[in-house]
Order: C-alpha cells, then structure tokens, then sequence
C-alpha cells in the first residue's frame, strides 16, 4: 500500500486552471492520508469540476499525467482513460449508444475542460447544431452501468474510483438508490461527484461527502490559459477572458470575430428595446433561438452583460482605456449621453438572471423578449411593469 503522506507533489499544475483554495484543500487531504469514501466537487459551469475529480482520481491511483507526480507515480498507465479502475459516468439523454459515450470520454482524455455534456453540446459532429438533449441518470442506467462498478474490487490501483459529473441530473429513483451505496461504502472505493446546484441535491447525499466548492474563475486565470492551453493570440484571449463570464470551458468555443458580430446584434437590440420596437425584438429573438446552441446563447449574455459593464464604468469615469469594447467608444459615449438615468446596475443584474433560465432550457425567444421589455422601462430610470416578484406573469396564460 502506497502511503499518501509520503508524496510531495503539487496539485494540478500540469493542467489545472486556477482554484488555488481547492488545490491546497486536495493537497491536504492528500498529505493526512484520511481519504474519505466520498467527494462533492461545487461550483458554476466550465470552472473545471470535471477535470479537478479526474486529476484527483489520478492521485489516487497513482498516474503521472494532470497531477505532475513524476517519479512517485506508482502506476504505469498513462492516464485516468486506460486505467482500470478509475470509471466515468455522464447523464445519459435516452437511448444513447455505448459509441457516443466513448467519443465524449475519448474527449476528455485528451483534454479535461471539453464540454462533453449531452444537454450543453447535444452533437459532436455537428457543432451548429441546437437540438435540445435532456439528460439524466435513469434508475436503469444506474442499476445497470454504474452500480456494478461499486462493488469491482481494485485491480492495479489503491482504490476503485468512480466519478459521477452533473449528479443534479439524477432520477428520484436513481437518487435513492446512489444514497445507500453512500451510506454502505466498500473499503477500497470512492465516488468524486460533480455539481452545477447543490440545492438540486438530497441534503443526505451531500451529508456524507466531503464538500468541495470551486469559486468562478479570475479574469487573468482565463486569459492565462487561453494562451497556455488553447494558442489563442494575447490580444484575443484578453477580450475572450472579459467576456467569458468566469466559464473557461465554454469560452473556447468563442470566435473572436463572431463575438464581435454578436455585439453588433446586441447594440441593435438594445436600441429596439428603448424604442419598444415589437416586431424587430421578437424576430431577434427568435433568430438567437433559432440560429444559437446553448453555447452562443449564454455567449450573447455574457457579451452583453460586458458592454452594459462598459457602459457603466465609461458613466462614471469617462476613461477609454478602462472598457473592454473600446473600438465602440462612439456608440458608448452617445448612448451614456442620451440614457444618462438608465439604471444599468439593474440592467446588468437581469442579464445575469437569465442565464441560469438558459440552461434550465426555457425558451430562449422567451427570454430575450422579457429582457427587452424590461430594459425598455430601466433605460427610461423606471420601474418594470411587471416587478420581479411576479415575473411569472409574463407569461398570459396566467396573467388575471
């Protein structure tokens, strides 16, 4: 048995990106040598969950490839994909092939930041594609994929590992029955789960795992490994960074350009909203529905909520050098001279509500109509029609 204390290694820096309270945390579970059967890795979207339980299952067994163990490793498998006892499981959209679960692992072998996700990049082949694909874990997905696993005894490694990503995305049934194989663990195993909500969760579930939470990832983190990992040009990776909304992952299926096409967009769109122009906002948006996966929706927000940004900061110090989008000084400066009153904080803020609204699968038309509705009263430095508080009834079916 290889005793952990023994190891002098530093966690992740091979390929991490930031999360340095997270690493020193693993480092010190390491070093105590009090592995716990158990691992909640939280946090939002693309800060690199995934690649944090795949690095750590590595650690675990030994394998010199994410961790930089070096001459300590005590396995000869090159990574996490070939080894025999480290096991990977998604949420799976109905009847899915073992095929198309390979190809997303062959993916993450190359690169643990790869958006794999069935609901995030519903096909592989087809990147354009925006078919919705709901995924789940089914009571026979577990029954009959994942809790075999728990009970394979270790074949080369110190414990079998079993990583489960998305578990918000489990069945009540599938739910139930995962918590008494938390509550009766076998000696040699340990589960290193993955979250987006941990309020989606049993609270039993995460009772009996150490909790792990990663924190949204720094502007110069991004940018960093953009230009690290990725071989995106500084100056790119600087504008991508300020508009990545802390999701590295995601962003580097950002376009520079098309971004900046989509800023375009967004500026026209912010005018129809002040002039509640109702044809040109629903037809909008009902071209980011049609026309935008997943991916570039959220892109639209998080290049919007930078230029609403730019708006704000240029308000209030008049300083070019300070804006992300400065090649749009002219439109900045016109728009902080006509709107002088609009309440971009409030702005700012719905944006930001709505990108949860995105990944829950509501309506993209929806959302971006509702948004244009409501900026038209906060560009004019009044109150919504209908307050936060009743936002259900923008929906008429409901309304009184």
């Amino acid at each position: 048995m290889i005793d952990y204390k023994d190891l002098s290694f530093s966690f992740g820096d091979r390929r991490l990106v930031g999360q340095s309270f997270a690493r020193e945390q693993i480092e010190r579970i390491t070093h105590s040598g009090r592995i716990s059967h158990a691992y909640l890795f939280s946090g939002p979207s693309g800060i690199g969950k995934t690649a944090f339980a795949l690095a750590f299952a590595e650690l675990i067994n030994g394998v010199d490839h994410l961790t930089n163990l070096g001459s300590q490793a005590f396995s000869k498998k090159s990574t996490w994909f070939t080894h025999p006892d480290i096991h990977v499981f998604l949420p799976v959209p109905t009847n899915v092939s073992v095929e198309e679960l390979r190809e997303r692992l062959e993916l993450l072998r190359e690169d643990p930041y790869e958006i794999v996700d069935f609901s995030l990049r519903p096909s592989l082949t087809n990147e354009e594609s925006t078919k919705n694909k709901r995924a789940f874990y089914p009571i026979d997905y577990f029954r009959e994929e994942i809790r075999p696993t728990a009970y394979y005894k270790p074949n080369e490694g110190q414990k079998t590992v079993v990583i489960m990503t998305g578990i918000e995305n489990m069945k009540k049934e599938a739910a139930n029955s995962f918590l008494k194989l938390l509550e009766e663990p076998a000696e040699d195993l340990i589960f290193l789960l993955t979250t987006d909500h941990t309020e989606a969760l049993l609270p039993t579930i995460i009772s009996r795992c150490q909790h792990i939470q990663l924190s949204p990832l720094k502007t110069d983190e991004i940018k960093r490994a953009l230009i690290e990992h990725d071989d995106v040009p500084e100056n790119e990776a600087s504008y991508l960074a300020r508009v990545s909304g802390g999701n590295y992952a995601m962003t580097r299926f950002f376009d520079v350009d098309t971004l900046k096409s989509t800023r375009e967009a967004i500026i026209e769109y912010l005018r129809y909203a002040y002039m509640q122009d109702a044809v040109n906002i629903t037809e909008t948006a009902q071209d980011w529905q049609s026309e935008q996966n997943l991916e570039g929706q959220i892109a639209i927000l998080n290049v919007m909520e930078v230029f609403l940004r730019d708006l704000l900061v240029y308000r209030s110090t008049q300083k070019k050098e300070l804006i992300t989008n400065a090649d749009q000084i002219d439109v900045i400066k016109k728009f902080c001279e006509t709107l002088a009153d609009a309440r971009l904080e409030d702005m700012i803020e719905q944006v930001n509500e709505c990108k949860p609204m995105v990944y829950q699968n509501v309506q993209p038309k929806l959302i971006f109509t509702v948004l244009a509705l409501r900026f038209s009263h906060l560009m004019r430095d009044s109150d919504p029609v209908i307050s936060k508080n009743n936002s259900w009834k923008h929906l008429p079916a409901f309304s009184e």
